[in-house]
């Protein structure tokens, strides 16, 4: 049985980038159908995207990254999507890497793939206060799910259908990925990660400034205490997740 895939785009602001995100994945994961999740974006994100060819769902205001990838959850798991790859619209994700994800989600038969920017030196430099956030991040998660995880708010994440069908239930809002990552440990869905090029983002500006970096990192702290003790809804028996196949034809 043919398996189907889906790459998801949230953006916002992203006209100057959009365009060469949705061309690359095309070019280097052609398996892939492609939608833009416009997340109340007040530039031309969602006309360039359009252009391109990309169906986009629109988000009247804007409700975060959380809010834009669990659109692309929901949508995933309504139009029976068996994975799904998140995709940033910036320009920082090479999608001629999503074959990475999908070769070492076959291998290890997780539930979740991500890319990380610090398993191997590749050059990338995140702000020094967001480093050492990173790192913070990373020590207390690394502790918590018992395994090493290196880099906690990587973006560039591959999914299986029951990682899908937990998070277009309930997905984090704020900022997202840490979180996610205890998410998945404690409902007892697995994950991995894999080495990748990251760029500086081509356009648009980030929602974590440099002067934002330390209520980020109080706000994400909180969150995993939060998520530490908070009922989250169980995965459903059917969703049982597919084995991925090699570049997944």
């Amino acid at each position: 049985m043919r398996k189907s895939y889906l790459a998801i785009i949230p953006a916002l602001n992203e006209e100057h980038t959009i365009a060469s995100v949705i061309d690359g994945v095309r070019l280097h994961a052609p398996q892939f159908d492609v939608v833009v999740i416009d997340d109340g974006s007040s530039d031309r994100t969602r006309e360039v995207s359009e252009a391109a060819g990309a169906p986009v769902i629109r988000h009247p205001f804007n409700l975060g990254i959380g809010g834009a990838v669990q659109s692309g959850f929901s949508y995933a798991q309504e139009n029976g999507y068996d994975f799904m790859v998140q995709v940033d619209g910036d320009g920082q994700h090479d999608p001629a890497e999503v074959a990475k994800l999908i070769d070492r989600m076959a291998q290890n038969g997780v539930d979740m793939v991500c890319g990380s920017r610090f398993m191997e030196k590749t050059g990338y430099a995140a702000p020094r206060a967001r480093r050492t956030g990173i790192r913070i991040f990373s020590a207390i998660l690394s502790r918590i799910v018992g395994q090493q995880v290196t880099d906690p708010t990587s973006g560039f994440r591959l999914f299986n259908r029951r990682a899908i069908g937990l998070f277009a239930r309930d997905y984090p809002h704020d900022y997202p990925e840490v979180e996610a990552v205890l998410m998945l440990h404690f409902h007892q869905l697995r994950m991995c990660e894999v080495p990748v090029t990251m760029y500086q983002r081509g356009g648009g500006v980030s929602s974590i400034s440099t002067g934002k970096s330390a209520y980020y990192m109080i706000k994400v702290l909180m969150a995993i205490v939060v998520g530490l003790v908070r009922a989250r809804p169980v995965v459903e028996p059917g969703d049982e997740p597919p084995v991925a196949a090699a570049h997944g034809i």
